[in-house]
């Protein structure tokens, strides 16, 4: 048995220089996500006293407060539903994308680049893009398709056209995280399988699902959490004027509403705070169901 007692030289110095190298990383997760995140939790049992000063302890008043509030149950069913459009079907679109694209294919680089170039652009360029583009006088989608569409002033579809913005804008992400999955696939898999007659279809739910499954439920884990705390294309996109504002607004649109237009900061971060608990309970389920269709090599 080897005795703990004595440390090597090597042994500590790997042990010193690897807290140096992580300690900025845990530095800014302390600062930057853990400590305001229980000062959100503590700030929700106050109200914010008069002129931002003087914070009055309220107790659950906030809660209650939110579990009447139908500005907030109809905030969440929004959120609920951009990400029940926006998750899966990115998802879908980013590995067909991605075994396409592991494929010996001319030009395959550029495509690549071509995909992923959304996440550089800045938010608030996409949303010039696409405002122009949904615009129901001259926008483009309007020039090419028959009918004129409300796309983003109709309550009835402009969530999900909000929807098809977030999914544009993350495939090209996702694409490349399941890129790096498939490196990872044997290719004697595939050769065994056209050995035996299987088609491209075949291959693909057969082998190439099972083996990258931890990571597209990687990215379904953060998609989701990603998904349900949407804003920033929700706050350039629809403006106070938009009559589907009701319709489009996430919790973290009413966070900022609450927070720093009136000023109510314990009732913002008591929203924030019910956003938190919904997205622990929706990865306990992911966590739990996991179990059944994720495989670890």
């Amino acid at each position: 048995m080897r005795n703990f007692g004595r440390i090597t030289a090597r042994e500590k110095s790997e042990f010193i220089w690897g807290w140096i190298f992580i300690l900025p990383t845990m530095t800014g997760l302390i600062i930057l996500n853990i400590i305001p995140m229980f000062q959100t939790i503590y700030q929700s049992f106050f109200k914010t006293g008069d002129f931002g000063k003087g914070n009055i302890f309220v107790g659950l008043a906030n809660y209650q407060k939110v579990f009447a509030d139908t500005e907030v149950w109809q905030a969440l069913w929004n959120t609920i539903k951009y990400a029940i459009v926006e998750v899966p079907i990115s998802i879908i679109i980013s590995l067909v994308l991605a075994v396409f694209l592991n494929e010996k294919i001319k030009g395959r680089s550029a495509f690549r680049t071509i995909f992923f170039l959304p996440m550089v652009a800045a938010p608030a360029a996409i949303a010039m893009v696409w405002r122009w583009l949904y615009n129901s006088e001259f926008g483009l989608l309007n020039q090419i398709l028959p009918g004129k569409a409300n796309w983003i002033s109709n309550p009835k579809i402009a969530i999900y056209s909000i929807a098809v913005i977030g999914i544009w804008s993350i495939v090209g992400y996702n694409m490349v995280l399941f890129l790096a999955g498939l490196q990872e696939v044997p290719k004697d898999y595939y050769e065994a399988a056209a050995i035996d007659g299987a088609t491209g279809i075949q291959k693909f739910f057969n082998i190439t699902v099972p083996l990258i499954s931890p990571t597209i439920f990687f990215v379904l884990v953060t998609r989701v959490i990603a998904a349900m705390q949407v804003f920033d294309v929700i706050y350039m996109i629809i403006d106070i004027t938009n009559p589907a504002l009701q319709k489009t607004q996430s919790l973290v649109c009413l966070f900022y509403k609450y927070s720093f237009q009136q000023n109510n900061k314990g009732y913002g971060a008591t929203v924030v705070v019910v956003l938190l608990v919904v997205i622990m309970i929706l990865t306990v389920f992911q966590m739990i169901g996991q179990k059944k269709w994720v495989h670890y090599n």
